[in-house]
């Protein structure tokens, strides 16, 4: 990482040095408003952090106090008094690494047969398929309770990841990934005599690997913070997710409480801010999917 910073530093200022001076007014302009929006963006994170661990008596100050005048953990003793937290975590990782991880695996299949394979009606199929993103969620929600109950898989594990399991973005987007990928690679393992698994397995996942990343980023993230279906399709508190157990706390008294709300966010956003910085050296790459082809 420092020899990275190292050579960004330098090439920086090798285009400072080589700029003409309205290029390097552009340059200090471009430069405020990265830094300004990316201070916008970050504040509300910034603020939800700081009023967590702010003590209750200063959560709800007015003038509001933008440096919290002491850490406090009451407002996590608080979110986390008589609930199942440690449960409540464990359905949420359950639900949102198997859906990512059968998305990954559906998404990528599916995207190399229609990126790779010849076949009749590849196209058609492809493009009814990507347009089921066009129905609203919604739309979808009483058939799927429908059939969860019809086969008895309300507050279950199942009926809570099934209907993530595949979606036709992940199919599109590895698509528009695995179509940049060389055929001559996979046309030169075949005639080797490797198998369409051993083809799958050894030169279109490991090259995938950018694609994979942004895509389960997207996936993790958004069942993570899933919250309408865990809400339906659950009914006992030993099921509940992280965001609908959490939901629970502004019920809890006649007041709300923000600093326990802030504190269970706070929690709830590290595994997002883990995931990321586990996976940012592939999201800069595989976000440009598709720009080559496709």
């Amino acid at each position: 990482m420092p020899m990275r910073r190292n050579s960004l530093l330098k090439r920086f200022l090798r285009g400072w040095l080589e700029a003409s001076p309205g290029e390097r007014v552009f340059m200090v302009i471009s430069y405020i408003v990265l830094v300004s929006w990316a201070v916008v963006s970050l504040f509300p994170l910034y603020w939800m952090v700081s009023t967590a661990v702010k003590p209750p008596t200063s959560v709800m100050s007015l003038p509001p106090e933008w440096i919290p005048p002491s850490v406090s953990l009451n407002n996590f003793r608080e979110a986390f008094a008589n609930s199942p937290v440690a449960r409540w975590t464990f359905n949420s990782l359950l639900m949102a690494l198997s859906v990512t991880v059968f998305q990954l695996l559906f998404a990528t299949m599916a995207g190399y047969s229609f990126a790779k394979k010849r076949f009749p009606g590849r196209e058609v199929l492809f493009w009814i398929y990507v347009s089921s993103m066009m129905i609203p969620g919604f739309a979808l929600i009483i058939p799927l309770f429908t059939l969860m109950t019809q086969f008895g898989l309300v507050n279950s594990y199942i009926g809570l990841i099934a209907p993530g399991l595949s979606a036709p973005f992940g199919v599109f987007l590895m698509r528009q990934f695995i179509q940049t990928l060389p055929t001559e690679l996979i046309e030169a393992a075949t005639i080797d005599g490797c198998s369409e698994i051993g083809v799958f397995k050894d030169i279109i996942l490991p090259l995938s690997k950018p694609g994979l990343a942004v895509l389960g980023i997207f996936v993790f993230m958004g069942q993570w913070n899933a919250f309408l279906w865990p809400l339906i399709v659950i009914n006992s508190s030993e099921m509940m997710t992280l965001t609908v157990g959490f939901a629970l706390l502004a019920n809890r008294e006649l007041r709300v409480n923000y600093g326990a709300l802030m504190a269970a966010g706070t929690y709830m956003a590290l595994a997002q801010i883990f995931v990321f910085f586990a996976f940012q050296r592939y999201f800069v790459q595989g976000i440009t999917v598709g720009g080559i082809k496709g």
